[in-house]
């Protein structure tokens, strides 16, 4: 078979470096996730803090509870979840739908199955460096259909953030950071740029391919790969199924990290003063003392 290629000037490949596989674990009530990063093997990757692939059945979610110092990125594979928030956002995040939730100083939120059945999906944490850690809440939303999309030689792509064969997402990332959704046909050969300077990992969701060179070993569903130095990837599919995985990439902040739970800040006494903000509902949390999340 002949691959199809989709050639860029890549230089220095980048090479498997790490590789985990996610196991599934219990996270919010009832809810299970596959944590990738955020677990005890890997803590964190610069800028990235945590990776998780959520699977969740009503009654089962994520019911309300805060965040402050980072951002939330939503993707969803399968299904809808419901999200509402203390200031009063509110909607559905439905299939192939992306919510960027910047939480900065403070957000208090709740994400709940929004329809019968499972509802699958991703979630990625995103730190934010000093100088963003207090910034108001923010949102960016895009419906599945608006996501930005390329086409071309057996490979398709879903432009998260950054770019991609051309296209381009509008998401603003505070912390410089690329988010890819590809999909490649059997045959399909991939050489994707990525910054030099920056940490890269991909994921694998369906089927099997071939990582960094071509006599690496097929990587399967649900592994988390660690991408060494380099200016890009390189990816085969050969298999007779479609491979589809997401490749992300950010720029690394290189600040001090400490972390409780929901809140990421650079010390103690930064987390200290989060506690003590969160109780006492001050300093960004004002709201949260009479909030609960409404049935929709």
């Amino acid at each position: 078979m002949t691959d199809a290629e989709v050639s860029c000037e890549i230089s220095e490949p980048r090479m498997v470096a790490r590789k985990f596989l996610a196991r599934p674990q219990h996270e919010g009530v009832g809810a299970v996730v596959r944590r990738s990063i955020g677990r005890f093997e890997l803590r964190y990757f610069d800028p990235f803090l945590v990776l998780d692939e959520f699977s969740v059945t009503a009654p089962a979610g994520f019911p309300d509870h805060p965040h402050r110092g980072f951002e939330t990125v939503t993707y969803m594979l399968q299904g809808s979840v419901t999200h509402e928030d203390f200031e009063g956002h509110k909607g559905t995040i439905g299939p192939g739908d992306l919510q960027w939730m910047t939480a900065g100083r403070g957000i208090v939120h709740s994400e709940m199955p929004a329809s019968q059945g499972t509802q699958k999906g991703l979630q990625l944490w995103i730190n934010l460096s000093s100088k963003h850690k207090m910034i108001e809440p923010k949102y960016q939303e895009i419906s599945g259909k608006d996501i930005a999309e390329a086409t071309e030689d057996g490979i398709k792509v879903r432009v998260i953030a950054g770019e991609a064969l051309g296209a381009k997402s509008p998401i603003y990332t505070r912390t410089p950071t690329m988010y890819l959704d590809f999909t490649l046909k059997p045959g399909a050969h991939l050489q994707q740029p990525i910054p030099t300077s920056w940490n890269a990992l991909v994921y694998v969701l369906e089927g099997e391919g071939v990582f960094g060179i071509p006599k690496s070993s097929p990587v399967t569903a649900h592994h988390l790969l660690l991408l060494g130095h380099g200016d890009g990837v390189e990816v085969w599919n050969r298999s007779s199924k479609s491979l589809r995985f997401i490749l992300v990439g950010g720029e690394p902040l290189g600040e001090p990290v400490v972390q409780l739970g929901p809140f990421v800040m650079n010390t103690q006494e930064e987390i200290d003063r989060t506690i003590y903000d969160f109780e006492n509902c001050v300093n960004g949390f004002e709201k949260a003392r009479h909030w609960r999340r409404s049935d929709f």
